[in-house]
């Protein structure tokens, strides 16, 4: 049975944050959280597809985007939608603690019901 592909995408809760993010590309201008994790994610899912392009689950996933507590959220919506596993990445990049996997995705794996598999994120190699 195959099961639809969700992507998501959690706005971290702008109370614990600024409302507002200028992205470096953009000479300074200034967008909401919501409009620019929105593009981030399109941008994200443009070049996912494009380096897989054979991949019939990437042509036309569901895309969610919500604001709140990462872990939180991502729980949340899990059951909300029947998910039968969470993917989600992981860049794990402050802590000896946190080493191994991110503490949201730690989190999660210790609090998911469904089970979790972390994708570490890829660093670009240094040229030089």
């Amino acid at each position: 049975m195959e099961a639809p592909l969700i992507v998501l995408h959690v706005v971290h809760d702008p109370e614990a944050g600024p409302g507002y993010y200028a992205r470096p590309e953009r000479d300074g201008f200034l967008q909401s959280m919501e409009e620019a994790a929105s593009e981030l994610m399109e941008e994200f899912l443009a070049r996912v597809r494009k380096e897989n392009p054979d991949l019939a689950a990437l042509r036309d996933p569901q895309t969610l985007l919500v604001v709140g507590l990462p872990a939180t959220r991502i729980l949340e919506v899990a059951e909300e939608t029947g998910a039968q596993m969470i993917v989600m990445g992981s860049q794990g990049r402050t802590g000896l603690s946190r080493f191994l996997l991110g503490s949201k995705a730690q989190r999660v794996v210790q609090l998911a019901p469904i089970p979790v598999t972390i994708v570490k994120a890829r660093r670009e190699r240094k040229k030089g």
